[in-house]
């Protein structure tokens, strides 16, 4: 074989060889862009499904909403329950990522099957009234009057717990016409007029401005709810549940929290 062929067929290889390198490069590239955006869709495409309190049932629609927003491709789902009915959802190993209570008493009673619990805010208490406080309900003292028909939650809602915490402390004795599973049945009764009374948060009291009056209870005399949240150990979606945790309590989520009534934890 003469030089000059060897030279020539060199030159080709070169050539060759120079014209495929920007193609493989190119190549590389796109399965570098399609890895990245497989990550980034599974990422954005999270179903997130969140057990909280019933008093938490229209601000956190509010939470549900701006969280969505922030994180394109999320989708928070809610369900709400009086907070034993959620513990006991959560030990039945009901499908959920994250559990919001309006206690830490049933939180702790969790450990097994919770992460870590941070509180996110707190609350306290108020007597709801018909509008227009017909009654003329001042304090606590008046609900312990046998004419009046008070409804309380059962002791075993946290609701229930802090309105018998608070009754006691002040020596009363109330006798209600009904017990109810949640904070907001207890609401719904003194709205539709089956209850003269009844002790709710000052949260859910605020939501029906044009159908019940709060009357306050004074700090000294009053309980303080907290609301602890955390992941739950049989979320499919650890990740993005620490996520939706953390971000409870940020500035963006504190103030959406504050402007619905709900104190500072």
């Amino acid at each position: 074989m003469s030089t000059t062929l060897t030279g020539r067929r060199t030159a080709a290889a070169v050539i060759t060889a120079a014209l495929l390198l920007p193609l493989a490069a190119c190549g590389s590239g796109d399965d570098s862009k399609k890895e990245s955006a497989g990550k980034s869709t599974a990422s954005s495409g999270a179903r997130l499904t969140v057990l909280a309190a019933a008093s938490l049932t229209d601000v956190f629609k509010d939470v549900g909403a701006a969280y969505e927003k922030e994180h394109p491709g999320t989708k928070v789902t809610f369900s709400f329950a009086g907070s034993q009915e959620l513990a006991a959802q959560v030990k039945q190993g009901a499908p959920a990522d994250a559990l919001v209570t309006a206690d830490t008493k049933t939180m702790d009673g969790l450990k097994s099957d919770t992460g870590t619990p941070t509180v996110i805010a707190k609350n306290r208490l108020v007597i709801a009234t018909g509008e227009g406080n017909p009654e003329k309900i001042a304090d606590l003292k008046d609900l312990t009057n046998p004419e009046l028909k008070v409804v309380l939650a059962a002791p075993e809602v946290p609701v229930g717990r802090y309105s018998k915490q608070v009754l006691d402390a002040q020596k009363l004795t109330v006798e209600p016409v009904s017990q109810e599973p949640n904070v907001r049945a207890v609401l719904s009764k003194v709205e539709l007029g089956e209850a003269d009374a009844g002790i709710v948060y000052r949260t859910d009291a605020a939501t029906a401005t044009d159908k019940v009056d709060a009357v306050d209870i004074p700090d000294a005399q009053n309980a303080v709810a907290s609301y602890p949240a955390a992941t739950l150990r049989q979320s499919n979606s650890t990740e993005a549940a620490t996520a939706f945790v953390k971000w409870l309590s940020t500035p963006q989520a504190q103030k959406i929290l504050r402007s619905a009534g709900f104190q500072q934890p």
